[in-house]
Order: structure tokens, then sequence, then C-alpha cells
């Protein structure tokens, strides 16, 4: 199949970029990563530029591969990271557009690479307990009940790609935000510190300069691991207690 790509090139944060027009040929049975590979041989071949974008562990786990694909993060299918995603459901001759994540807290490093290090800033202001938990044996230790482990397990599940801040109107982080914040508070270990975690998470939040919520739902619509936005609502109720909790 024959595919006009769209693609934003951009030498660094300062240059002003611009989407530029390649050809390529792709096999339905390639995945979107993939394509991307075919098309830089193309370039490094003819002794362009290679187009520069974020991979790691290809299987949809890692969270790097975030793009956005005819305006909609990691594209088309509900559910699905950008490697997860197969050139069979684009058509033949089909024009793609190809551009980084849009948030002012997500500078463009080049073309398609964004600097997402605010994401591990806010994990290190609190996305962590410092209690012993034991060994590996100890794992089933403390008994955690089967609704709250299983919304533990899911809000857990957030690879960190930035997919929410990408499709939210506010580039608001508090998918990824309460995601972190509720796997935590969801099991016993984690509810020593819960107050001044959500506190410190939310605050470099804001640092960072995140925008807020305004219940538009497109992050959960998004994100490629399908974190419900009820995580947002738990996150706030900790945080309206850990300010009132703090104030007396």
């Amino acid at each position: 199949m024959k595919l006009t790509l769209r693609i934003w090139r951009q030498k660094n944060g300062q240059s002003q970029g611009k989407f530029e027009n390649y050809e390529v040929d792709a096999n339905v049975h390639m995945s979107f990563l993939e394509m991307l590979d075919v098309l830089n041989q193309q370039l490094i071949e003819s002794g362009r530029d290679p187009v520069a974008f974020e991979h790691d562990c290809r299987e949809g786990i890692c969270g790097a591969c975030g793009v956005v694909i005819d305006g909609r993060p990691h594209g088309l299918l509900k559910g699905t990271t950008t490697c997860q995603l197969h050139m069979r459901f684009f058509k033949d001759g089909e024009t793609v557009t190809i551009e980084p994540f849009r948030a002012d807290s997500f500078p463009v490093i080049k073309d398609l690479v964004v600097d997402r290090s605010a994401f591990d800033r806010i994990i290190q202001s609190g996305g962590f307990i410092s209690v012993n938990t034991g060994q590996a044996q100890d794992g089933n230790a403390i008994p955690v009940e089967k609704e709250k482990a299983g919304k533990a397990f899911d809000a857990a599940a957030c690879i960190g790609c930035g997919a929410c801040v990408a499709a939210c109107p506010n580039a608001s982080a508090m998918l990824f935000v309460s995601a972190k914040v509720a796997h935590l508070h969801l099991l016993p270990q984690g509810e020593i510190e819960d107050e001044t975690r959500v506190a410190n998470m939310v605050r470099q939040m804001d640092k960072e300069g995140f925008g807020n919520c305004s219940n538009v739902y497109a992050c959960e619509a998004e994100c490629p691991k399908e974190i419900s936005v009820e995580n947002i609502a738990l996150m706030n109720r900790r945080y309206i207690k850990s300010a009132l909790t703090n104030n007396k």
C-alpha cells in the first residue's frame, strides 16, 4: 500500500517547525512504527535526515511511542498504543498526518520527540511509598479486598505516555496524576503517606504548567490503557481532605 505521510519536522526546541510530505510503501502487516522505520531507511539512503520519533519496548507497555496521528493521540483505535497500531487499518493512497504531542509542558526536542520529564518530576514528588513492604514471599501477607485490588491494578496500568495531556484541550495531566495517586491510595501500604503524597503531586503538577480538568473526558477516550476518570474524582476527594487536615 502507498501512503502520503504529512510529518511535523522540527530541528530542535528553538527552531520553527513545519509539515513535510513523504511517500512510503507499507505492508499491511507492519506496525505503525515499522512503517516509520521503512520511511527512515529511505531517507537515510537518499542522504536526508531521518524522522526522530520515540520508541522502546514496541509492546504497548513503556509509553514511549506517543504521537498524534490524524488528530488523535496514538491514532484511531481505542485502547491502543502507537506501536500496536497496524497499517491494515489505513487505506491505500491515504494521507496520514503525524505530529508530536502538543502541550507547553511537553516541549518538542526534535521532530516527533517531546520532553516528558515533567511526568518524572511529578512521580518523584510523591508517587511512591516509603514503608517496609517485606520480601517477595510477603506479598500476600496483608489481605486486600478484591474490589480495591482490582481498581488499584487498573490504575497502575497507566504507562505515563501523555496521551491524556495531548487529548485534553487544557493540556491537563490529572488523569495521569490521579492514576498514580489512586493505585497507591487503594492499597493499605500506600495509605500511610496518602495525604502528603496527593498534596505534593498536585503541587508539582501545577508547577509544571499543566492545565486543569474541565470534565471533557477526552483523556479517558484516548488513553491507550483506558484509565477511568473516576480516579480524578478520587484524587480530588483526597486532595480536599489533605488540604483540610493540614489547615487544622
